[in-house]
């Protein structure tokens, strides 16, 4: 099996398939979010994070997910004008998915498992968290939620991963 995240196709919040192959030459950062929940204000690092580095080849996925304590009560017309309205979020935002146990995105199965991505080992715990994948679809590493998307750790990260 490949251990790329370019295997995988996703649905975007008007139900459309995007392949992930698209992203190709990418550098990544795959977020899981929701609108209700306490670190909901990292949408705004996460947008200064994308206008930092959209230009060089980073992109930022976004996941809705109710996984977490029910934070995510809004479907997909209503996420997007919740993007829009509240944070004026540039980057992609993709309909909500599980993102943790049986019923996981098969994507999401692949970023928290080491034997299928070579690399991290490590569920989501809460919202928030954030996997960076290479230009090349592999996972190198993950944040957890409390990290600040404009931290110093991760810029560093994506810097080297964007030479």
């Amino acid at each position: 099996m490949s251990k790329s995240i370019f295997q995988f196709t996703v649905n975007d919040l008007k139900g459309k398939n995007v392949s992930l192959k698209d992203y190709q030459g990418k550098v990544l950062l795959i977020v899981n979010t929701a609108s209700q929940c306490g670190y909901t204000p990292q949408f705004q690092g996460l947008n200064e994070l994308y206008h930092l580095y959209h230009q060089k080849g980073f992109e930022i996925l976004a996941f809705p997910s109710n996984d977490f304590g029910n934070q995510e009560p809004l479907e997909a017309e209503a996420i997007q004008e919740f993007c829009s309205s509240e944070f004026q979020v540039y980057f992609r935002v993709f309909d909500k998915i599980n993102v943790k146990g049986k019923n996981a995105h098969p994507l999401y199965k692949f970023l928290s498992n080491k034997s299928l991505n070579g690399s991290v080992n490590i569920a989501p715990h809460w919202n928030f968290h954030k996997y960076l994948v290479d230009s090349n679809g592999r996972v190198v590493d993950y944040f957890w939620t409390f990290t600040n998307p404009m931290s110093g750790r991760i810029r560093k990260k994506i810097e080297k991963l964007l030479i």
